[in-house]
C-alpha cells in the first residue's frame, strides 16, 4: 500500500488488523477442561524429556572420562545394579578397593536378578586395566552422584505425569479404542488430544489435517 516491497512490524500489524476487518480470519480451536490439562502436561513431558536427554548424555561423558570401559560390564548403565555401582563406587579404584564379596552383598540388596559374583569379577578386572582419568576423582564422584540425582528426579517426574495422563485419557470416551491401533500409544494419543482437543468438535477428519497445516497426497 505504500509502494514499496519493505517488510517491518508495523506493516505486519497493519496487514493482520486488515484481515481480521475484512473477517478472513479463523478462530483458535483452545483445549477446555480435561484437554487443558492435557495440553499443559504434554508440553510439560516434552520439556522435561530435554533435560532427561541431556542428563543421560552426561553421565555417558562422565564415563568416557574416568571409566571408558564401563559399557564393557553394563551394556545399559541405567539398569539398577549399574546405577547403584555409579552411585556408591564409580571410580575404577573404589570398585577394586571394595572387591568382589563386598560388590556383590551391595547389589543383592536391592537387585535379586543379573547380577553375582561372575559380573562383579569382571566388574573387578575391567576396573584393573582402565584408561580412565585419575585426577580429580574427588570432584568427579560428586558430579556423578548430583547427574544421578538429577536422573532419578526426572525419571520420577516422568513417570508421574504419564501416570497423570493415563488417567485424564481413562475419562475421553473412546480413547480404548484408540490405544488398540498399531503404533498408538497413551503418549501418541495424548499429543494427538493435547493438540486437537475435543473431537465431536470436528465434522470431517478433513478438519483435523488441515489443523495441522498438511496437505497429504
Amino acid at each position: 500500500e505504500d509502494n514499496s516491497p519493505t517488510k517491518n512490524d508495523y506493516k505486519d500489524a497493519k496487514v493482520i488488523a486488515d484481515l481480521v476487518r475484512n473477517g478472513k480470519y479463523s478462530e483458535p480451536k483452545l483445549p477446555t477442561s480435561i484437554y487443558a490439562d492435557l495440553r499443559i502436561l504434554m508440553n510439560l513431558r516434552e520439556k522435561i524429556m530435554v533435560n532427561f536427554g541431556q542428563v543421560q548424555r552426561r553421565v555417558q561423558n562422565w564415563l568416557d572420562r574416568f571409566f571408558p570401559e564401563y559399557t564393557q560390564v553394563f551394556k545399559d548403565w541405567e539398569g539398577k545394579a549399574s546405577r547403584i555401582t555409579l552411585g556408591e563406587f564409580p571410580t575404577p579404584g573404589e570398585i577394586i578397593a571394595l572387591g568382589t564379596e563386598a560388590i556383590v552383598q551391595r547389589w543383592k540388596k536391592d537387585v535379586k536378578r543379573a547380577v553375582g559374583t561372575k559380573r562383579a569379577q569382571h566388574l573387578m578386572d575391567t576396573a584393573r586395566s582402565s584408561i580412565g582419568l585419575t585426577e580429580g576423582l574427588p570432584a568427579a564422584r560428586i558430579e556423578i552422584q548430583t547427574l544421578l540425582e538429577q536422573y532419578e528426579m526426572f525419571a520420577r517426574q516422568l513417570e508421574e505425569i504419564l501416570a497423570e495422563v493415563e488417567r485424564l485419557l481413562s475419562q475421553i470416551p473412546g480413547t480404548g479404542e484408540m490405544l488398540t491401533v498399531p503404533g498408538v500409544a497413551v503418549v501418541t494419543l495424548a499429543g494427538f488430544l493435547a493438540e486437537v482437543g475435543d473431537l465431536s468438535g470436528y465434522e470431517h477428519g478433513q478438519q483435523i489435517i488441515r489443523l495441522a497445516g498438511l496437505n497429504l497426497k
